[in-house]
C-alpha cells in the first residue's frame, strides 16, 4: 500500500513543536513575579530597591543603569532610585551595580568575601548576578550585578530588563514592556557567559531611503556645516542602545553620502559613552570613511578630481597620491585615538565608491598599504602596532590578494566574507598555523549589488543562516563577526539571531532553532502568544527563501552550452507545470490569513508592534506574490487573447494599491505617526531598462514603485470565441497546430491534477461540456457556462481503470468549436515495490526523507530543518570532517526508489548555492550513484561555473535561484527496486531535494512536489 506522501511541501513548513515559556511565575534563568525562600524584592509591595553604582565607575555602566531604572518603572509602575556611592541608611535592601576594578562597591565585596569574583574577574565582557546577603551593615540582602569590564556589566544589567519582559526593540519596534506587580530575584549565581566571538556587530549600510527619509525627521540633521543630511548622535545614540541590549559590542557606522566624525563631532564621544567599540567598514581604512574624502576633494568642470586639502591631486589611489592619502588616513586615526575610545582598526584599501582599486591589484601594492598603514597607528599611538585591534576584510576582490598568498601581520584579525548573498566564500585553512589576530566572518542581510540588490524586508530563512555561522564557528572564525542589516529595523530578527549565536553558538543546535524562534517571539508579544507568532515568522523565513521580492520577475535561463541568460520580463515560477505560481502564490495568502489571525488575538498595546515585527514584511510579500500572479497570468492570457486579460490587469493595480496603503499606513499611522517616511524602499520596478537606464539591473528604480514588466491590455470582441489550454503546455487550441495533451496521471501522482482550461476570447458567455470517451476518466466541471474562463480538472477511478498505459480522448465542445485533448493513464501492471515510486516521469525525494543515513568514523548525518526551497536538508557532521572518496562503507544517504522505466535516466541534485570555502577551491563535491554502479562526483561549483569572486552570471543564478542545480546519468536495467545513494565527499555540502527523471520531468524553478512512497504492499 502506499502510506503517505512523505511531505507537504513548502507550503506546510511549521516550526517544530513548541516548547513551554517559563513556567509559572519564573522571567527566565533568575527572575520570579513570586517569592522564595533566599529571593530578593527588586520591586514588592509598591517598593523599589534602589540602584546603587559608584560614580568612578565607566561612563557606559553609569549610562545602562539609568536604563535600568526607567525598565523596572515601565515594567512595575514603580521606579527605584539610582544613588552613587553608597548605600543609604536605612535601606535593607539594594541593588549594587559595578565592575571589577573600577567599582568600590563591588571590590568592597570581593575583598570582604561576600562575593566570589574568581569565575569572571579578568575574562571578556562577562557578567555574574547573585543574591548576597548580608553584603555589608545594616544590609540585610543585595542583588550584585559585576562585570569582568564594562560591557560585561551592561549586558548584566540588560539582561535584568529583558528577563523583566523589556524587549531590546522596545524603541524600535514599539514593543509595549510586560507588566508585572512585583519582580523578585532567585538565589544562585547566575551568568550569561564569555561570548564565543570576541567582537559582535552589525554595520548600518544602504541606508538610504529610508533612513535617510526619516532620520532627520525624528532627529534632526546633522551639525557638521553644509552636511544637513548627516546622521548625528541622537539617532547613533538608539543604535547604540540597541546594540548593548542585544549583547553586541561593535557597529560599523553608516556610509552613503555620510561621514561619521564629520556628520556630527558628538558621534564619536557618543559611542565612547555607552562603550561601543567603533569600526569601519572594508572600503573605509584607517577609520577613514571615503565620504569624508569625497567631500573636500576639488573637481573640476567635468567632475574629475583636480585637488585635495592635503596638497595631492585629489585621486584616491596611493600610487598617484600616497603623501594626501596617508595625511588622511593619519588624520583620521589622530582623531579617534584622540577620543580615547576602543577601536578596531580597518587596513587595506579598496576602490573609490566600494570598487576594486584603480591602481592593480599587485600584492606589492597591498603590502605597502598595509605596512603604511601599520606605521600610522605606532607614530600616532607610540605603541606597537600589534596593540591596537586590526582587521583585514577580504571583501569581493580583496580576497584574491590571501589567495596568491599575500599574508597580514599575524596580529591582525583575517576577515572572510559571505558573497552578499548569505553563502561564505571561504572558511579558514585548517593546516595553516593559528593566527594570533585569529579569524572573522562578514556577513549580509542586506544588499545592494548583482546580481539584484535585496533590502526591503527581512527575507533571511534562519536554518540557512545557521548552517553557515556554525560552520564558519568551527572553522575558527571566532574573533569578530559583523553583518550588514540595511537599514537595521528591518532586520530585527535575523539580527539578533546572528548576535545570539555569535554569544554562544552551542546554546543553538539545529535541533533548537524552534526553540530560539519561540523566545524571540515570546521576548517581543509574551509567552502566550509565542507559539503562534513563532509559526508564522517561521513559515516567513522559508517561504522568503524560496526567492527574494526583488527577483519575482527575473527568469535565469542555462543554455546548452552552459552559458546563463536574464530575463526580467518573465515569473522564474511555472505557470503551466505542476501549477508552480499557484501554489507558491496560494501558501502566500494562507501565511498572510494566519497572520492576520495571531495578530488579531493579540491585544491592542502589541498592534503596532506587530505589524512592525510580523504583520506587515508578511502581508506585504504576500501582496506582492498576488500582485506577479496576477502580472504574468495578464501577460500569458493577452497573447491568447483571453477574456480575462484586462481583468487580470486590473487585479494587478489593485494589489500595487494595497502596497502603496500599506506603505502609507506605515508612514502616516503606524505608532502615531513616528516612523514617517520609512517604508520607502522600492522593490517592484527592477529591470525596467527603457524607464530606469542603469539602473534597471540592481540600484534601486528611482521613482516610486511601478509594475514591470508592463501590464497589457486588449480589445475583447463582442462575441463568443473558445479557447482551450491545457496543464503542462503554454500553448492553446485550436490555435496550435500539435496535439493537446495533458500530463501523464498516475495512482502514485502527487503533482497537482492535470487540468484543462476553457476560456472565452469574447465578451458574449456560452455553454461547455468536456465529454469522456470512458466513464472510469472524470471531468469536474464537465459542462457549465463560460464567461470570461473555467478551470476543469481531470480524475481516474483507479478501480476501474485498465492496467498499463492508455490515452483517452476528451473532447471539449463550446461556442462552435470542437477541440480534443489526450488524457494519459499510467496504470502499473504490478503493484509498486518499497521506497519512492516513480509517476508523471520522474521520482522526486526531500533530502531527509532518506532509507538510510549511513556514517563512519565519528561522521554522521544532521537534518537541518527547512533549510531547503520546499523541505528540509541533511548535511554531514562534523561539518570540518575530512573530504571522503566515495564507495565502499563511506558516509552515504540511501534512498529506496521504485522505478517502471528503464534505460537512461537522469539524477537531479538540489544543494544549498555554497562557495568553494574549503583549501584548493573546493567544498562543493559530492557524488551519487544508483544501486551498485560506480559513484560518480561531481563538483558542484566548477560543474556551474559558478565563480563568486567574480560575481558571474552561473553565481548570480544560483545565488538567486537559492539553489545549485546539478546532473548526473545512469542507466537503469530493469524495472522495480532501485537505490540512489547520496555520497559524502565535501562536508560543506547541503543537500536539498534529489530528483530522477525518467523521461517526463518537466522544466520548473522548485522542481515536482515529492513523490509518493510505498511500503511495497500496493497501493
Amino acid at each position: 500500500m502506499v502510506v503517505a506522501a512523505a511531505t507537504a511541501g513548502f507550503a506546510a513548513g511549521g516550526s517544530p513543536p513548541a516548547t513551554a515559556a517559563p513556567a509559572g511565575d519564573r522571567l527566565g534563568d533568575y527572575l520570579s513575579t513570586q517569592p522564595d525562600p533566599g529571593s530578593f524584592p527588586l520591586v514588592a509591595a509598591g517598593q523599589a530597591a534602589p540602584l546603587v553604582i559608584d560614580a568612578a565607575d565607566h561612563l557606559g555602566v553609569v549610562r545602562a543603569v539609568g536604563d535600568l531604572q526607567g525598565d523596572v518603572g515601565r515594567v512595575t509602575g514603580t521606579t527605584p532610585k539610582v544613588l552613587t556611592g553608597a548605600v543609604p541608611a536605612g535601606a535593607r535592601q539594594a541593588v549594587l551595580i559595578g565592575t571589577i576594578g573600577h567599582s568600590a562597591l563591588i571590590d568592597g565585596l570581593v575583598t570582604a568575601g561576600k562575593l566570589d569574583a574568581g569565575g569572571i574577574a579578568g575574562k571578556w565582557e562577562t557578567t555574574l548576578e547573585q543574591v548576597v546577603s548580608q553584603p555589608m551593615p545594616g544590609v540585610d540582602s543585595a542583588f550584585v550585578i559585576a562585570g569582568s569590564d564594562q560591557r560585561g556589566t551592561i549586558y548584566g544589567a540588560y539582561d535584568v530588563s529583558r528577563a523583566m519582559g523589556v524587549s531590546p526593540w522596545n524603541w524600535w519596534d514599539d514593543v509595549p514592556a510586560r507588566h508585572h506587580d512585583a519582580v523578585y530575584v532567585l538565589p544562585g549565581r547566575h551568568t550569561q557567559g564569555t561570548p564565543a566571538v570576541k567582537y559582535r556587530g552589525f554595520f548600518v549600510n544602504d541606508e538610504n531611503p529610508q533612513t535617510g527619509t526619516w532620520a532627520p525627521n525624528v532627529f534632526g540633521k546633522g551639525t557638521a556645516p553644509g552636511q544637513p543630511s548627516g546622521l548625528n548622535h541622537r539617532y547613533y545614540e538608539k543604535v547604540f542602545e540597541l546594540a548593548l541590549r542585544l549583547k553586541a559590542n561593535y557597529v560599523w557606522p553608516a556610509v552613503w553620502g555620510r561621514a561619521f566624525a564629520e556628520d556630527d563631532p558628538e558621534n564619536q564621544a557618543t559611542a565612547t559613552r555607552y562603550g561601543i567599540v567603533m569600526g569601519t567598514s572594508h572600503e573605509a581604512p584607517m577609520t577613514c570613511g571615503i565620504e569624508e574624502w569625497n567631500r573636500h576633494v576639488v573637481k573640476n568642470a567635468k567632475g574629475d578630481p583636480v585637488g585635495d586639502p592635503y596638497g595631492g591631486n585629489g585621486q584616491w589611489s596611493y600610487r598617484q597620491n600616497q603623501a594626501a592619502v596617508t595625511a588622511y588616513w593619519t588624520k583620521c586615526f589622530t582623531r579617534m585615538f584622540q577620543q580615547k575610545s576602543d577601536m578596531v582598526v580597518t587596513l587595506g584599501m579598496r576602490g573609490n565608491g566600494d570598487t576594486a582599486l584603480p591602481d592593480g591589484s599587485g600584492i606589492d601594492l597591498m603590502k605597502s598599504i598595509i605596512a603604511k598603514q601599520r606605521q600610522i597607528i605606532a607614530q600616532v599611538t607610540g605603541q606597537d602596532p600589534s596593540t591596537v585591534p586590526q582587521v583585514w576584510t577580504l571583501y569581493k576582490e580583496v580576497q584574491k590578494y590571501w589567495d596568491e598568498g599575500l599574508r597580514a601581520p599575524d596580529d591582525v584579525t583575517v576577515v572572510f566574507t559571505d558573497d552578499n548573498w548569505g553563502n561564505i566564500r571561504k572558511f579558514p585553512d585548517q593546516a595553516l598555523p593559528a593566527r594570533g589576530g585569529g579569524y572573522g566572518l562578514y556577513y549580509h542581510f542586506d544588499y545592494v549589488g548583482a546580481s539584484r540588490s535585496y533590502k526591503w524586508v527581512d527575507t533571511v530563512n534562519l536554518a540557512g543562516t545557521w548552517e553557515q555561522l556554525h560552520a564558519a564557528h568551527s572553522y575558527g572564525d571566532d574573533r569578530l563577526w559583523v553583518t550588514n542589516v540595511g537599514d537595521l529595523k528591518n532586520e530585527e530578527r535575523p539580527l539578533q539571531f546572528f548576535l545570539d549565536y555569535a554569544w554562544n553558538p552551542a546554546a543553538i543546535p539545529a535541533s533548537r532553532l524552534g526553540d530560539w524562534e519561540r523566545g524571540f517571539a515570546a521576548q517581543n508579544f509574551g509567552p502566550d502568544a509565542a507559539a503562534g507568532v513563532a509559526d508564522v515568522l517561521h513559515q516567513y523565513g522559508h517561504l522568503q527563501a524560496i526567492r527574494k521580492p526583488e527577483s519575482t520577475n527575473r527568469r535565469f535561463t542555462r543554455t546548452m552550452t552552459g552559458s546563463i541568460t536574464t530575463d526580467d520580463t518573465m515569473t522564474p515560477f511555472s505557470i503551466e507545470n505542476y501549477d508552480e505560481l499557484a501554489r507558491v502564490t496560494d501558501a502566500w495568502q494562507r501565511l498572510a490569513q494566519q497572520a492576520r489571525q495571531v495578530g488579531r488575538r493579540l491585544p491592542a498595546a502589541d498592534q503596532d508592534a506587530y505589524y512592525e515585527l510580523v504583520l506587515y514584511e508578511v502581508q506585504a510579500t504576500a501582496n506582492l506574490y498576488a500582485l506577479r500572479q496576477a502580472q504574468f497570468l495578464n501577460r500569458q492570457y493577452a497573447g491568447q487573447g483571453r477574456a480575462a486579460t484586462n481583468a487580470y490587469a486590473d487585479l494587478a493595480n489593485a494589489r500595487l494599491a494595497d502596497d502603496t496603503a500599506m506603505s502609507n499606513y506605515y508612514n502616516t499611522t503606524l505608532a502615531k505617526g513616528k516612523w514617517k517616511g520609512w517604508q520607502t524602499q522600492t522593490k517592484i520596478g527592477y529591470g525596467d531598462k527603457a524607464r530606469y537606464g542603469n539602473n534597471a539591473s540592481w540600484s534601486d528604480p528611482p521613482q516610486p514603485d511601478q509594475i514591470y514588466p508592463a501590464l497589457q491590455r486588449i480589445t475583447v470582441p463582442r462575441t463568443a470565441e473558445m479557447g482551450v489550454a491545457v496543464a503542462g503546455s503554454t500553448s492553446w487550441w485550436p490555435n496550435a497546430t500539435s496535439p493537446a495533451v495533458l500530463p501523464a496521471l498516475s495512482p502514485y501522482g502527487t503533482a497537482p491534477a492535470p487540468y484543462l482550461e476553457v476560456f472565452n476570447r469574447g465578451t458574449t458567455a456560452f455553454p461547455y461540456r468536456i465529454t469522456a470517451a470512458v466513464p472510469w476518466l472524470t471531468v469536474t466541471p464537465a459542462s457549465g457556462t463560460v464567461s470570461d474562463q473555467i478551470r476543469a480538472t481531470v480524475g481516474v477511478d483507479w478501480s476501474r481503470a485498465p492496467r498499463g498505459t492508455t490515452r483517452v480522448p476528451l473532447t471539449v465542445t463550446g461556442a462552435g468549436r470542437t477541440v480534443q485533448v489526450q488524457a494519459v493513464v499510467d496504470n502499473p501492471a504490478a503493484p509498486a515495490a518499497s521506497g519512492f515510486v516513480e509517476a508523471g516521469g520522474y521520482v522526486s525525494m526531500q533530502a531527509d526523507h532518506y532509507t538510510n543515513a549511513v556514517g563512519e568514523n565519528g561522521v554522521s548525518w544532521l537534518r537541518i530543518p527547512d533549510i531547503g526551497r520546499d523541505g528540509s536538508g541533511m548535511q554531514a557532521t562534523p561539518v570540518t570532517a575530512a573530504a571522503r572518496t566515495p564507495g565502499g562503507s563511506g558516509p552515504r544517504l540511501e534512498y529506496r526508489m521504485n522505478l517502471t522505466t528503464t534505460g537512461s535516466v537522469t539524477v537531479w541534485t538540489y544543494l544549498a548555492p555554497r562557495n568553494a570555502t574549503l583549501p584548493g577551491g573546493t567544498g562543493m563535491r559530492y557524488a551519487v550513484s544508483i544501486d551498485d554502479q560506480p559513484a560518480q562526483t561531481v563538483d558542484a561549483v566548477a560543474a556551474t561555473g559558478a565563480n563568486d569572486l567574480t560575481m558571474n552570471a552561473s553565481w548570480g543564478m544560483n545565488a538567486a535561484d537559492a539553489a545549485n542545480r546539478t546532473a548526473t546519468k545512469f542507466t537503469v536495467t530493469a524495472p522495480g527496486a532501485h537505490t540512489l545513494k547520496f555520497w559524502l565527499v565535501d562536508p560543506t555540502v547541503v543537500v536539498q531535494k534529489l530528483v530522477v527523471d525518467t523521461g517526463g520531468l518537466a522544466i520548473s524553478y522548485l522542481g515536482p512536489p515529492e513523490s509518493l512512497r510505498s511500503n511495497g504492499g500496493g497501493r
